[in-house]
């Protein structure tokens, strides 16, 4: 057999009833349509009474999933036996050091440290990653920061940014205390360990040292939590003196910055996800200040890398003008003087319908491409050399074995002979590999494995499975979907099925290992990861079909995929859970409203399950970046009236829902707490079935839940734990578990 039990167990009886939130009736008006909002007040972070009803959601929870805490605990001894807990990175080549990080069994956090390389003039023994392990320290280690030493006494503890001067003497580093992505930057100089009187408070991700190391760079957000400043920061100078090198005003548009692979020029990115612009500061004329690449009033979506070709400046863009799956061209700079119709742009990479390029890059001898093909993310490089004319070389791509695979470049020197990579697949923990960049004397590449990362407790990849379904959607679309099982369960009808989507923003669930996972597996669960339109998997197009106007085809599509599972054979349809988080935990609102008999469980974890009053107020935190994605239903009336037809809080009606967990944090900037809070509460008051509907807050956490590693996983086994209980699966399948 391949289950357990074949009913779902059922929560037992407690006598604590859950909260009951006062009704505040609060009136919103747009486009003629009136909404009544019961449970708006939640919003008052401050307020006494809020924090209060918050911590009674969280008794109740508790004492409706006491009886997960044994399972809970398995899963979570799982996870830990299954990870080896003092461990380090791969060293990585950079400016004549290798960088690398450890993680110590018993500490929450890694350790970030340095060794300096060797420059002996052969270039593989000099790109070869020095011997690093576990536990040991070597000779001349020197430690950039401890994140144990730098959490202690601290609620929360993340790195959210940092950079090395290219000479190698100053750290700078970001770290955020309570989980709102607000950082405090800080600079320490290596030399001697001490840190600089320099403090920079408030800011958000990205930091950069100009290659001189005498200017720092950073990003600001605005009230709504939107990077709209780019600042430099001269070292030794007041921080109220710093100069503003760029500010974004159009409050639907995202900001960002890099250093060019080459590190002449600091790129500043502008853009939403369907036009862009970019900025460029060229170091040695920084009084020049800075250009534009392309106007945004083209509304083309873009990216430029400058970088010299055969000695010449030149731009790199990835560009979708005329290829909605976009392409690569080489522009000379002086063309962009001209009109856009008139320039003159080199093909490097055709559009192609079956092929997304998703980035380009650079290194001092060859282009490296990210491109998505039949799902799959994968790698090319093509020589510079030629590049954009009649010789351009073939592309090269390393040739990996498995169907369902993820492999991007995780970073490379620009003078690097290769390039480092990244590869994991569902069952395949993730490996690091430097592929040798072709040259005449290793013209068709070389993978170089440097690491697989250890998986403890007698695991086995052979125990499990791994392949390629496809739903058919309401509109006869297919839908890719990756189904994962133990080897053991058998196609009977009688398993236990979690389906699992995000569908929004272009993202791709790309195959990816997991250790969490496998303690759902090993209880007989069979996994669908559902491919749905919103997602990027499929091309541009795939996007474009689950967005605005469309986006009830990632709702549809979820259900299709549900479909699918219990009519597999693989679960039994009285036995399928579901689980998103984010724009995924909208996706578990709307399926719930939708299709609530198809699920015996529901958990939407941080779940934007309020969309509409969020994106109707463009003061709260990323709300007018949201437009591109859903439509302006401020200034819409189409809009309005399509997603108030979706969104979940207005869409609560008087059916039996499953059981639900709304899992979320205090302080989370993205998602508010308010919205699964008003959203719990409105299930309760309508829902006509008896099963519990409950709210997990975590109070110290931010988007991403709690900061060290541990806490982590107790949160991902309380998930876990909630689904298997749920749907019935909570004992071990024969010969599964730890060995």
């Amino acid at each position: 057999m391949s289950h357990v039990s074949s009913v779902p167990a059922s929560a037992p009886e407690t006598a604590v009833a859950p909260p009951v939130a006062k009704r505040i009736p609060t009136r919103r008006e747009h486009h003629g349509d009136i909404f009544v909002d019961n449970y708006e007040w939640l919003r008052e972070k401050e307020s006494a009474e809020v924090v209060d009803h918050l911590k009674a959601e969280n008794t109740y929870q508790e004492a409706v999933t006491a009886h997960q805490e044994p399972l809970r605990e398995a899963m979570f001894q799982e996870i830990k036996g299954r990870t080896q807990e003092t461990d380090l990175s791969v060293p990585s080549r950079k400016d004549g050091w290798w960088y690398y990080s450890r993680s110590v069994e018993g500490k929450e956090y890694s350790i970030q440290c340095r060794v300096l390389a060797s420059n002996t003039g052969d270039p593989v023994a000099d790109w070869t990653p020095p011997s690093v392990e576990p536990g040991v320290e070597i000779d001349g280690e020197q430690v950039l920061l401890d994140g144990n030493i730098e959490a202690e006494g601290q609620p929360f503890f993340s790195v959210g940014g940092a950079a090395v001067t290219v000479d190698g003497k100053l750290y700078a580093y970001a770290v955020d205390n309570s989980g709102d992505e607000r950082f405090t930057l800080r600079i320490k100089d290596l030399r001697t360990g001490e840190l600089l009187p320099d403090v920079i408070e408030d800011i958000f991700y990205g930091v950069a040292f100009s290659p001189d190391g005498s200017r720092l760079f950073y990003t600001v957000v605005d009230d709504s939590w939107r990077p709209y400043q780019v600042k430099a920061h001269v070292l030794g100078t007041p921080v109220s003196e710093d100069e503003v090198l760029y500010q974004e005003d159009d409050v639907a548009m995202w900001l960002g910055f890099d250093l060019s692979s080459d590190r002449r020029h600091l790129v500043l990115s502008i853009g939403c996800s369907e036009f862009s612009e970019t900025q460029l500061l060229r170091f040695d004329q920084y009084a020049d200040g800075l250009s534009t690449v392309i106007s945004r009033d083209h509304h083309l979506l873009y990216e430029a890398e400058p970088f010299l070709l055969d000695g010449k400046e030149t731009l790199l863009l990835t560009h979708n003008k005329d290829a909605i799956n976009s392409m690569v061209s080489l522009v000379d700079p002086a063309e962009l003087a001209r009109p856009l119709a008139e320039q003159n742009w080199r093909t490097v990479v055709e559009h192609s319908d079956d092929v997304r390029v998703n980035g380009a890059g650079v290194t001092s001898t060859h282009l490296v491409l990210s491109v998505r093909k039949d799902t799959i993310e994968r790698v090319q490089v093509l020589p510079l050399a030629g590049l954009g004319t009649a010789t351009q070389g073939a592309p090269v791509e390393p040739a990996f074995d498995e169907e369902l695979y993820t492999a991007g470049v995780s970073g490379s020197d620009y003078d690097a002979p290769v390039i480092r990579m990244g590869y994991t697949s569902y069952f395949t923990p993730s490996r690091v590999y430097d592929f040798v960049l072709p040259t005449a004397d290793l013209p068709a590449g070389q993978l170089l494995l440097r690491k697989e990362s250890p998986v403890l407790g007698g695991y086995s990849a052979q125990d499990y499975v791994a392949t390629r379904e496809w739903a058919t959607a309401d509109d006869g679309t297919r839908v890719p979907l990756s189904v994962l099982r133990h080897a053991s369960v058998q196609q009977d009808g009688t398993a236990a099925g979690l389906v699992y989507g995000y569908g929004s923003y272009e993202m791709s669930m790309d195959p990816g290992f997991g250790i969490a996972r496998l303690s759902l597996l090993d209880r007989g669960i069979v996994m669908v990861i559902a491919h749905i339109r919103g997602g990027g998997e499929l091309g541009r197009q795939w996007y474009e079909d689950g967005k605005k106007l469309t986006k009830k085809n990632t709702f549809t599509d979820f259900i299709a995929a549900t479909d699918w599972l219990a009519g597999s054979g693989w679960a039994d349809p009285a036995r399928i859970a579901a689980m998103g988080g984010s724009a995924g935990g909208l996706l578990m609102g709307a399926i719930a409203n939708m299709a609530p008999e198809k699920y015996v469980a529901v958990v939407a974890q941080v779940p934007f399950v309020d969309a509409l009053t969020t994106i109707l107020d463009p003061e709260l935190p990323l709300s007018a970046l949201e437009w591109e994605e859903w439509g302006n239903p401020i200034t819409d009336p189409e809009a309005y009236a399509y997603m108030k037809s979706y969104t979940p809080y207005e869409n609560v009606g008087a059916v039996a829902y499953p059981k639900i967990a709304a899992v979320t944090s205090f302080n989370d900037t993205r998602v508010l707490y308010v919205e699964p809070a008003k959203w719990v509460q409105a299930l309760r008051s309508v829902s006509t079935g008896s099963e519990p509907i409950v709210m997990k807050i975590e109070m110290d956490g931010g988007h991403g839940g709690a900061s060290g590693r541990y806490v982590q996983w107790r949160e991902r086994a309380w998930d876990y734990a909630f689904v298997a209980d749920s749907v019935g699966a909570t004992k071990l399948l024969p010969g599964a578990g730890l060995k």
